[in-house]
């Protein structure tokens, strides 16, 4: 014989399994269903500018008797090999120099077109430029961490006004959730901490809000650069031990003695 308890508890088991399962399935089925809804609504936005810019009579519909979605992708992707195939050679470049030339005459085109051509270089460029080494900094006050990229190392009149003497490090200090935001800063190398995490790793963690941490490697006390950092800050020995004292300050401790 059960009680009404009894059936109270387990119609409350019941609820309890069949809300983490879902909640379970929801985990599984949005990055999916994201993933294919993005792809299909950008597939759909490129057929839409691309398609009308291509003759009736060589548009697919004309053949297949229905509009296939994707088909404005391919047609894209393959001008614009075509396209960089021709730059690429000794025509394609002359033309491109002409055609910029013009571009240079016209004011306010002229700032557009070089604007757009930068961030289309730095986004797009097949060099091996990129962000060195996640880093630890202090920002935007001391006390408080805040994890960067190393892009480079300062240059020019940047070091010459800085007046830091010694190696300045440019560090992009990303946004949370979306790091394409961020702020340039530049630091003392001795201010930055590098961390064994990779690039990727710690994007995700700052995409993540703090959520996704990379598998540790080390303890933090194993890390070289850590030990060195404490020492610096807190003048503190890598043993953890304090060191002696300098010839005055054991003056001023025997005087108080």
């Amino acid at each position: 014989m059960t009680t009404p308890f009894e059936d109270d508890k387990r119609r409350r088991g019941l609820l309890a399994a069949l809300r983490s399962s879902f909640l379970t399935g929801i985990v599984v089925i949005m990055p999916v269903a994201m993933t294919i809804w993005l792809l299909w609504t950008l597939a759909g936005w490129v057929d839409g500018v691309v398609l009308p810019l291509v003759p009736s009579r060589f548009s697919p519909e004309e053949y297949i008797g229905i509009n296939l979605r994707g088909v404005g992708v391919i047609i894209f992707l393959v001008f614009t090999v075509i396209v960089g195939w021709i730059a690429k050679g000794l025509i394609g470049r002359s033309l491109i120099r002409f055609a910029e030339s013009l571009v240079d005459r016209m004011p306010v085109v002229r700032s557009i077109y070089s604007g757009i051509k930068q961030i289309s270089e730095t986004v797009f460029a097949q060099s091996e430029r990129s962000f060195e080494k996640a880093v630890l900094v202090e920002y935007p006050r001391r006390g408080i961490w805040a994890i960067g990229f190393i892009s480079t190392e300062a240059r020019g009149e940047i070091v010459a006004r800085a007046h830091t003497g010694g190696k300045l490090l440019s560090v992009f200090v990303p946004t949370t959730p979306n790091p394409t935001s961020g702020f340039l800063l530049y630091f003392p190398a001795e201010d930055v901490i590098e961390l064994d995490m990779s690039l990727e790793d710690a994007a995700k963690l700052v995409i993540s809000a703090g959520l996704v941490y990379p598998p540790e490697s080390a303890e933090p006390e194993d890390v070289p650069h850590v030990r060195r950092r404490r020492l610096r800050r807190g003048g503190d020995d890598a043993n953890g031990e304090t060191p002696p004292a300098n010839g005055a300050a054991r003056m001023a401790a025997g005087r108080i003695e």
